[in-house]
């Protein structure tokens, strides 16, 4: 056999494409395709995603490690509001302490090779129950397609652009040279000021706290203020 140097590259690699390799248990030589390796990788969650988890849906009863149950075969994703979700992920890892994390923020449960079959969620609450099994509640959003057991599903951490950090704006009715706004977002935000006429206008902004600020002008004028 030529040293494999030799051979020349083959590009693009094809879902069959193979490698010849070593099986790991009786050392005979086996060979795999390129399809073969990627499923293993993925399912097995042997590739690090941030923020993503990889679960087997399987049929009732108290889900085994890196399983989850709770909707039927075939129903459709979008409307699901429970899952029994084992702490354990394909990979072994342990995702309580992030599933936890999550409470309150939003999900994508999604179909791998297949993300027309999704569901987008926030998470209410996660809690143990007996079996060393989570319940997993959640509140729909949006969706598509069917659930499909013995399919693995990949849960992420979802936000659309959309729903990125929000703006807030200040209506500003009376004419005055000091405006008051409440707003409410938790944070120290940009602040941009506006007339009647749409033109920008400039003033001092004292942050007061949060969630509250106090913007004051040279001269009194009506408008709106956004905050972001």
């Amino acid at each position: 056999m030529a040293l494999i140097s030799s051979y020349p590259d083959y590009l693009p690699v094809n879902d069959l494409d193979r490698w010849v390799g070593t099986n790991s248990t009786n050392g005979s030589t086996r060979n795999f395709t390129a399809q073969q390796i990627a499923d293993y990788l993925n399912i097995n969650g042997k590739i690090s995603i941030s923020a993503q988890m990889i679960f087997k849906l399987v049929d009732a009863g108290t889900p085994a490690n890196g399983q989850f149950t709770g909707p039927a075969n075939g129903v459709p994703i979008a409307p699901t509001t429970t899952l029994e979700v084992s702490p354990l992920d394909v990979s072994g890892a342990n995702t309580i302490a992030f599933m936890t994390y999550l409470v309150g923020n939003d999900i994508l449960i999604s179909e791998q090779n297949n993300i027309n079959n999704f569901g987008h969620f926030t998470i209410t609450s996660y809690t143990a129950k007996a079996g060393n099994v989570y319940t997993l509640v959640l509140v729909p959003k949006a969706g598509n397609g069917n659930f499909d057991l013995n399919k693995f599903y990949d849960f992420a951490v979802f936000t659309l652009p959309s729903q990125g950090s929000p703006t807030f704006v200040f209506t500003q009715g009376v004419p005055a040279t000091t405006w008051n706004i409440q707003h409410n977002l938790g944070k120290f935000p940009s602040v941009s000021v506006v007339n009647n006429n749409d033109l920008l206008m400039n003033g001092e902004i004292t942050y007061i706290d949060n969630n509250n600020i106090t913007c004051n002008f040279s001269a009194a004028f009506a408008g709106k203020a956004y905050l972001n």
